[in-house]
């Protein structure tokens, strides 16, 4: 007879309370994973989280409330769960899972790893120590109503990174408010602006520099402190109100205060709010800092007739001066509709309407300058800007108890039951909400959990430096965190160390400069996260505009054979240009209409809008959770496996 504790077999019962897992994330979905986990009988729990709470996330993250506002997510929300259950024992680190203090054999502590994670490179880097550490790692997220979970196990599932993905389109609010490093980051950030000045100001779309963000250190902090904000108070006369240990005050308020102007709102957007950044010293010291612009300098400087740029006007990328006076011109535009409009009136912010766009346009564009970002053309821009997906407190709860669900069946010893698991918004044409696909097997083209992980990057080797490869390429298409890179030459170069200062010089150098050409091979090692990857040159005169690299073809069985001249390299090239994507593919994203931007802090993004109607004989695109991005999977023309199985797992909908 089956001996129960509770509503759990007894050995079920016993390893959950024997057993130690780790949640990484503790926002909206690690919120409610925490209270599950402890209700359901886990007593050994470490928690990770770098973030602060805000006052946005006090309307579904129920483990907070407003006097915790500004204090350490993991640290409350150890102090909440264990409401639930005192004897429980709680670890909570307020951390980043990525510090190299969280190696290989911290992860092998665990039976068990949890994601509730905000973006893609920690995702990447928690998939690469569980797979070193041989850990069942449990993925998961949600956007909106759509939410996903999955079971991840070296050698038997795909990787999170055996599948292609698209350009990140979800990002946390310190990323946009304080270390923007891509221009989207920019353009999000630039369309916050247009509702706080003159549309309905929303606590979500903050776009002063957030004080609370956990890497920031300050110098001198009480001085600074009052200098930053010294511009705004002494401009408003508003009330406001106090969320914890955080003072809001209202932007558009101090806008009017100052009667919109251009010139005023500029030098405390691009300036004093820049040099407010660069007291959080701790930001920069692996970052390039921001460099400020002055309004007054920038016109002395700039020759009073701009040099007329060619091409369509919406194609043309202007010159810092040329975003500037358009800005300084949209400000007025907007301005004067606002007053035509009258007192108290507000607008709404259309990509088809010339003002809206100018203003979001120049913004984004002088924040990506002083961020050292190529600046984008109006087209670009538009092209990019969309709309925001909301988070649902119920798809979080829904998703939470799927996570659960996967863990009991692998701690039951059951692997082969687990799930991909889809939450779709609207039922299947079967009435399911929930929809179960069998778990694909790993990837033999993947470049992270092959036996033998190997990749081609097609580049120019004259024209890309070393600094390139190393954070562009290496750092942040591979997602390796502290990478070793030496050349496969016989002698064993170094061209790239783990070690600050040790190969700094090699940094403005070009790949050619130390012998690298086409069909030479680079080994890259992150001994952090216990990989090694191989990268093929495939050496190329001319790539697509604004594209540095791109990686092609499947993993190659042996490196290209070197060329020693242009027409054999050029039949290389054009054997490549016309071949199918691989799992490694990284071709640059295309620029959506509509790009979905997933709650402003970071724990609510996940499967796209495209994936919103999952049918029961095919999989829907593979969402990378809590970022809305997508994969391609592949479609399962039979269905007698998800059919088999679903039952155990799906809600149906009379």
């Amino acid at each position: 007879m089956v001996q129960l504790v509770g509503s759990l077999r007894k050995e079920l019962a016993d390893s959950i309370s024997t057993c130690k897992i780790l949640v990484v994330g503790a926002g909206g979905i690690g919120c409610e994973l925490l209270k599950n986990l402890v209700l359901t009988g886990f007593k050994n729990i470490e928690v990770i989280d770098l973030d602060t709470i805000d006052v946005s996330n006090l309307n579904r993250q129920f483990l907070f409330q407003k006097k915790h506002v500004g204090k350490s997510k993991a640290q409350v929300a150890k102090e909440s769960a264990l409401q639930f259950c005192p004897s429980a024992n709680i670890t909570a680190y307020h951390d980043s899972i990525m510090n190299p203090d969280y190696n290989v054999e911290f992860f092998r502590k665990f039976m068990l790893v949890m994601n509730a994670l905000d973006n893609r490179a920690a995702r990447n880097h928690v998939n690469r120590m569980c797979l070193a550490a041989d850990i069942p790692l449990i993925e998961s997220g949600t956007a909106g109503y759509l939410g996903q979970v999955t079971v991840i196990k070296k050698g038997m599932t795909e990787c999170y990174e055996c599948q292609p993905k698209p350009a990140q389109k979800t990002f946390p609010g310190c990323t946009i408010r304080n270390t923007p490093s891509e221009p989207i980051h920019c353009i999000v950030w630039a369309k916050y602006l247009f509702n706080q000045l003159f549309g309905e100001e929303d606590a979500d779309q903050e776009v002063s520099p957030d004080t609370a963000d956990p890497e920031a250190a300050f110098l001198n902090s009480l001085f600074w402190f009052l200098w930053g904000y010294f511009l705004i108070t002494a401009a408003r006369a508003t009330a406001s109100d106090k969320d914890g240990d955080i003072k809001r005050v209202s932007t558009k308020e101090w806008a009017r205060s100052t009667g919109y102007d251009p010139v005023k709102l500029f030098n405390k957007l691009f300036k004093d709010d820049i040099m407010y950044l660069l007291t959080m010293d701790k930001l920069w010291k692996k970052r390039k800092a921001p460099t400020p612009l002055d309004w007054h300098q920038l016109e002395n400087k700039c020759p009073k007739e701009g040099t007329p740029a060619s091409g369509l006007k919406d194609q043309q990328v202007l010159d810092v001066w040329g975003y500037c006076q358009l800005f300084q011109h949209s400000v007025e535009t907007l301005r004067s509709q606002l007053q035509e409009k009258g007192e108290g009136a507000e607008l709404v912010w259309d990509k088809d309407d010339p003002p809206a766009m100018d203003f979001v346009t120049a913004a984004a564009n002088l924040r990506m300058h002083i961020f050292s970002m190529s600046m984008k053309s109006r087209f670009d821009v538009k092209s990019m800007a969309g709309n925001i997906i909301p988070a649902i407190a119920t798809t979080n709860a829904v998703i939470a108890g799927l996570i659960v669900l996967e863990g009991l069946k692998i701690l039951s010893g059951e692997l082969e039951s687990c799930r991909t698991i889809f939450l779709n918004k609207c039922p299947n044409l079967r009435k399911k909400l929930l929809v179960p696909c069998v778990l694909d097997p790993p990837s033999a083209n993947c470049y992270v959990c092959a036996s033998k992980p190997e990749v081609t990057v097609k580049l120019n080797v004259h024209k890309t430096m070393v600094l390139t490869l190393q954070d562009k390429i290496v750092k942040e298409r591979f997602g390796m965190v502290a990478p070793d890179v030496q050349i496969e030459d016989g002698k064993g170069t170094i061209l790239i160390s783990s070690e600050e200062g040790e190969t700094e010089a090699n940094n403005s150098k070009f790949l050619s400069d130390f012998g690298i050409r086409n069909g030479s091979r680079l080994q890259a090692d992150d001994f952090l996260q216990d990989y090694t990857l191989l990268i093929n040159v495939l050496h190329v005169e001319d790539l697509e505009r604004d594209v540095e690299f791109e990686v092609v073809g499947e993993a190659p069985d042996k490196a290209p054979p070197p060329q020693t001249n242009q027409e054999e390299v050029n039949s290389i090239t054009n054997g490549n240009k016309d071949s199918a994507q691989p799992s490694t593919s990284s071709k640059a994203p295309s620029e959506d209409d509509d790009i979905m931007i997933v709650d402003s802090d970071e724990e609510d993004g996940a499967a796209s809008s495209s994936a919103a109607a999952a049918t029961s004989g095919t999989k829907r695109k593979h969402s990378d959770a809590e970022t809305g991005e997508t994969s391609t999977k592949r479609p399962r023309t039979d269905q007698s496996a998800a059919d088999n199985n679903d039952d155990d797992d799906i809600i149906a909908l009379d």
